[in-house]
């Protein structure tokens, strides 16, 4: 939990609280002033005691992420005093002492951990019907936009604080949407790289196919930083072998990226129809042809056995990649399968207060591993070789485009979540190639991202196409109000 001493110690002078927190201290203070009080927006689950030893310590080390205050989202370990939740009341003592190897490479960068955040309990998979953004241990995190709508999930406390100035940057996960939805609808950079390009390793599991960690930012420029500390191989990720291989300098050329005579694949029909939202929309491609790019739209339309398929294919690996990461754990008073996450639940009132685990129940008795593996090789087939593979080749375009996500929903535990149907980033997850959200305005106060998905290992490309239009963008991004909507 949130260390109450060392927040309390810096409530003193909140008056004069910076615009833009630089120092642990700074950061520590508007942690105090807007997630443990004010709007109360919950975003960070806990405080490392340690953080101010840390930036003191970053000091000796040289480069652009020394002294850098980061928070990682609590399914992610990271040595020190700190647990690793996942936000279930069945890990709240989970210290495991460990780093995950993305930790340790922030760490090594010079950057300080300055806690973790809140997410959607088990990263959003326990319930079919769930409020983004809950979890036991942490509460309800508020969107700093509108503090009554949700901040989408399941790395919501990531990118409601990266928006509010919490920290410099955040690491989310991602298996589908959980780094694209909450950076779009709190208006910030999110990037999910491509599967094998980031470790896994010590973080909490869904599926080996599509889980990868990304990082959530203010910037492009300050993603690519951070890919630069946390990318490349792990011999304990069979999924990484070719992740040194893949890594480059994701900063290169970043400062001068253009997009003159980038072929840019519009996908119109995942635009949704609200008026707004299409305007905005039009905005930003004409934007991007002011710039240089060639526009060429795309016809697309989402099998509809896709979903089913990718469903079986997250209830299988649930199952199995949960129950070896429990297993993992070090220490014995701890669940070990999904099964004893499920008992533990049922015998929990407050994991089901507001919903179910519809799914932990469904992933426990999916055990096909013949139509799991046709589930697998056919999603695959449908995302990448016949989806952005196919679309990139037969438009001969670069990359695709379409919005994120439509604007955030009213926050409700009763009636649960409203996903809209906006945005391609289903494609980009199942397929396991890199898909990037860069703010591109609001529609009534409500922030809304442009996504920017390309082809396996072509992360740098994506990377560049974002900061060019970052730099072409000519709608201004909006800024939190801490309000509820319309106030």
């Amino acid at each position: 939990m949130k260390n109450s001493a060392v927040i309390l110690a810096l409530m003193a002078g909140l008056a004069a609280l910076p615009a833009q927190a630089q120092s642990v201290s700074d950061y520590l203070a508007r942690i105090a002033a807007l997630d443990d009080s004010g709007p109360m927006l919950n975003a960070v689950l806990a405080i490392n005691p340690d953080a101010v030893k840390e930036e003191t310590a970053s000091r000796s080390i040289k480069g652009p992420l020394s002294g850098k205050a980061v928070l990682v989202k609590d399914n992610i370990e990271a040595a020190g005093p700190l647990a690793t939740t996942a936000g279930s009341l069945a890990l709240k003592d989970n210290v495991t002492g460990r780093n995950a190897p993305l930790v340790a490479g922030l760490r090594k960068a010079g950057v300080v951990i300055l806690g973790k955040t809140n997410l959607s309990e088990w990263a959003n998979i326990r319930s079919s019907s769930s409020s983004s953004g809950w979890s036991a241990v942490g509460g309800q995190t508020k969107n700093p936009h509108a503090i009554d709508r949700s901040p989408c999930g399941s790395s919501s406390g990531s990118g409601a604080a990266v928006a509010a100035g919490l920290a410099w940057a955040a690491i989310g996960t991602e298996t589908n949407g959980s780094i694209s939805c909450p950076a779009s609808v709190n208006g910030i950079v999110g990037f999910k790289p491509t599967v094998g390009m980031v470790s896994r390793t010590r973080i909490v599991p869904i599926s080996h196919s599509q889980d990868t960690a990304g990082p959530m930012t203010t910037s492009v420029a300050d993603a690519a930083l951070l890919m630069n500390a946390i990318a490349g191989t792990d011999p304990s990720d069979p999924a990484t072998a070719e992740g040194d291989k893949r890594k480059v300098d994701f900063t290169a050329g970043l400062a001068k990226a253009s997009l003159k005579g980038v072929r840019l694949g519009v996908m119109r029909k995942q635009a949704g129809s609200h008026a707004a939202l299409l305007a905005l929309f039009e905005r930003a491609l004409a934007d991007l042809k002011a710039a240089g790019a060639e526009l060429v739209d795309i016809d697309f339309e989402p099998a509809p056995e896709a979903g089913r398929e990718e469903f079986t294919v997250l209830l299988y690996e649930l199952r199995e990649d949960m129950g070896a990461y429990l297993r993992s754990l070090p220490g014995t008073a701890k669940p070990r399968s999904l099964a004893d996450l499920i008992a533990f639940n049922r015998a929990t009132p407050e994991e089901l207060r507001w919903f179910g685990q519809d799914i932990f129940e469904l992933a426990e008795t999916t055990t096909d591993k013949a139509a799991y593996e046709a589930a697998r090789a056919s999603s695959l087939k449908r995302a990448g070789a016949d989806g952005i593979d196919r679309l990139l080749r037969e438009n001969r375009v670069s990359m695709l485009i379409a919005p994120t996500d439509g604007p955030a929903w009213p926050i409700d535990p009763v009636l649960v979540d409203h996903f809209s149907s906006v945005g391609a980033g289903g494609l980009a997850a199942v397929a396991g190639y890199p898909h990037l959200t860069v703010p591109m305005g609001a529609v009534e106060g409500l922030p809304i991202g442009l996504s920017f998905i390309g082809a396996k290992w072509t992360d740098a490309q994506i990377l560049t196409a974002g900061a060019a239009y970052e730099r072409a963008r000519t709608v201004a991004v909006p800024v939190p109000g801490f309000k509820r909507w319309g106030e």
